[in-house]
């Protein structure tokens, strides 16, 4: 049974889009970070927390929160917006931005949570889509920092963070839109070989990834973050090129083997990592295991 929270939506008292907006800026203005509901075992956590305030700390809080990609959102949204006109440097991770916030200005910012799994409870196929999508991104997160670590990349906690969200749009959409986000599951499981950007132009008129793009500017998230999960910036332009890769290939590796390791796909993506982090193949697949068994 789903553990319920007080104040969580349900799915019997949310509108959900079933007609898609005429354009990118309606789209962007579907969604507002503030209202974005988190996993139900954020929820609980930050409530068992609540209890305990004091003894709370940014490290401890943050070891969980950065495990859901929606919260992390609401949690750097809430701090780009309070810092709004001010200069020096933005929070990058969920510690430096608790750190910032204060334990006390979090708690009273964020109460009791709208719970996830909640909103699609009476949909049985859209939760497991959405739920997909949460592993896959977890995959990916844990695939990213393997590789960070092994690359001594200073921002390894960035990129870890960057592989997490790369796919938010994609949480959103299950979660605000579920037919639509079906009719494009329908679609290309119907035909595998439809490419993933043309069939969501096709339902939804535009690109889940420049939504996100889109979303993550209006949000204000840090610039080194949307730099690295920006898929369409010029390699040349992104000055973190290297770490760009890192998500990407993780993000790969993610894809093609989240439902074993046979897929046809992973030799290339082995030989491409194995590249980037300078080991042989056999080196790098040994590597992939035990990431994935970490």
């Amino acid at each position: 049974m789903l553990w319920k929270s007080r104040y969580a939506m349900t799915s019997s008292t949310r509108t959900f889009i079933t007609q898609p907006p005429r354009d990118l800026a309606g789209w962007r203005a579907c969604f507002d970070a503030a209202q974005l509901p988190v996993l139900a075992s954020t929820a609980r956590f930050l409530e068992d927390w609540r209890l305990t305030e004091d003894a709370a700390d940014a490290h401890s809080l943050a070891e969980t929160l950065a495990t859901d990609p929606l919260m992390m959102l609401k949690l750097l949204a809430h701090v780009a917006e309070l810092r709004r006109g001010r200069e020096g440097s933005e929070p990058e991770t969920a510690t430096e931005a608790l750190v910032m916030l204060g334990i006390t200005p979090f708690f009273r910012a964020f109460g009791p949570q709208p719970v996830a799994e909640e909103w699609l409870a009476q949909d049985e196929a859209a939760l497991a889509g959405f739920t997909e999508v949460l592993r896959r991104s977890h995959r990916a997160a844990n695939f990213a920092i393997g590789f960070a670590v092994h690359r001594l990349d200073h921002d390894a906690a960035v990129i870890h963070e960057a592989a997490l969200l790369h796919d938010f749009a994609e949480l959103l959409l299950w979660l605000h839109a579920p037919s639509l986000a079906l009719e494009i599951q329908h679609r290309q499981r119907a035909d595998p070989t439809l490419r993933s950007a043309a069939v969501q132009r096709e339902v939804l008129g535009i690109e889940l990834v420049d939504l996100q793009h889109a979303l993550m500017q209006a949000w204000r998230l840090p610039g080194l973050l949307v730099r690295i999960t920006d898929n369409h910036a010029p390699a040349a332009a992104q000055g973190g090129h290297m770490q760009l890769r890192n998500v990407l290939l993780a993000i790969r590796v993610a894809r093609h083997s989240a439902h074993g390791w046979d897929n046809a796909a992973l030799p290339d993506d082995v030989r491409d990592i194995a590249e980037m982090l300078h080991l042989s193949v056999d080196a790098t697949k040994r590597l992939l295991i035990d990431i994935e068994t970490e």
